[in-house]
């Protein structure tokens, strides 16, 4: 990160204090990886997604070691899949058993108990090309042989916009990929195997993920990123303009009874929440006002037994450190009982990704 940018965090720090510290948690969603090989290929100027990329181009177990021990109770984290560290030489429809391995092995140190009671990566959600059709059950094998105690689902990203500004060059999925019939086919090997699915779209693309849980009813599906509000390129000032179809669909996917969603992704720059990132000093007060109607819309659709706060580190640290992140969460709760705190930080994540047996406490 930039000095400035350090220098900002570190004063915001200081008039942050943890909220509800004994507050077990557990991270649904986070990630690893080593961008730095691949920044200086983006052409300048850089698109803004990798602007943000650029101060956590390198994160790994240290760094998020020292981000879930900065003071809030981080019991266990699962690890979201993001194309790190594919090892090639597998083939190319094998090649993401080399992010389950490396992951597995983070996973291992943080197991030893070197580090205290903390599981890091106690869940691992890969990847597998859905749209190989039935052909992809052989890679769904292999990745759970790669972490047959950790390894818990798949998360295929479909997320697509007609304007390619919103997302920038690292993504692009086809248009309507969820409704695609080669990719529903190798979607339907997820339940023979008891694999759970995490689904990341925006905003405009929610009723794919209804169409498809509608299809697939008895395969467990989480919605990351509350849906992914989009505040950027085209959808600039247009947030408060889409808030109702945003909570129309958000309602109607809820009835899905197989649908779980993840409470956050708010502070990717897609959506603006905050729009000038952290370098200007956004605490949790002015953050919980901003992502309340959010947070609180998607709670009362799901209610407080199908919905889970997420990180999204090291992506969200466009709009908060990690601190002031949960702290956020936490301010937005503070009224809650502690039975319905308990489902929502960490009781939820530990049914969704089975994770009971992988925890050295029991949050629940």
């Amino acid at each position: 990160m930039t000095p400035k940018l350090l220098s900002r965090e570190k004063q915001l720090e200081k008039f942050e204090e943890i909220l509800e510290p004994s507050l077990p948690i557990i991270d649904p969603h986070h990630h690893l990886w080593d961008l730095r090989p691949m920044i200086p290929a983006f052409p300048e100027p850089r698109h803004r997604f990798i602007e943000t990329l650029v101060p956590v181009a390198n994160y790994g177990f240290e760094h998020l070691r020292a981000d879930v021990s900065s003071g809030h109770n981080i019991v266990g984290t699962v690890f979201m899949e993001c194309g790190a560290f594919y090892n090639r030489s597998y083939g190319e429809n094998f090649k993401t058993l080399g992010e389950v391995e490396y992951v597995n092995g983070v996973a291992a140190k943080s197991a030893s108990g070197l580090y205290g009671n903390l599981r890091l990566c106690a869940g691992i959600v890969g990847h597998a090309n859905l749209t190989l059709g039935t052909q992809v059950g052989a890679v769904l094998d292999a990745l759970t042989e790669a972490a047959p105690r950790r390894f818990k689902g798949i998360r295929h990203q479909g997320a697509w916009d007609a304007d390619p500004e919103v997302l920038g060059p690292p993504f692009h999925a086809p248009p309507n990929l969820y409704l695609d019939e080669r990719f529903r086919r190798g979607f339907s090997e997820l339940e023979k195997r008891g694999m759970s699915f995490d689904a990341w779209i925006l905003e405009p693309q929610i009723g794919d993920v209804t169409d498809l849980a509608k299809a697939f009813p008895d395969t467990p599906i989480c919605l990351d990123h509350c849906g992914t509000p989009l505040g950027c390129a085209s959808y600039e000032g247009k947030l408060d303009e889409r808030f109702e179809i945003w909570k129309k669909n958000i309602f109607d996917l809820s009835r899905c009874e197989n649908v779980v969603i993840k409470l956050g992704g708010l502070g990717m720059h897609n959506c603006a929440l905050p729009g000038k990132g952290p370098a200007h000093g956004y605490g949790s007060k002015y953050l919980s006002k901003i992502w309340l109607p959010y947070i609180e819309t998607c709670i009362e659709a799901f209610g407080t037994n199908r919905a889970m706060f997420e990180s999204n580190y090291p992506v969200d640290r466009w709009g908060a450190s990690y601190k002031v992140l949960w702290n956020t969460f936490k301010t937005i709760t503070q009224s809650y009982s502690d039975a319905e705190k308990n489902r929502l930080y960490s009781a939820n994540a530990a049914d969704f990704y089975k994770l009971t047996d992988s925890l050295p406490l029991d949050p629940i």
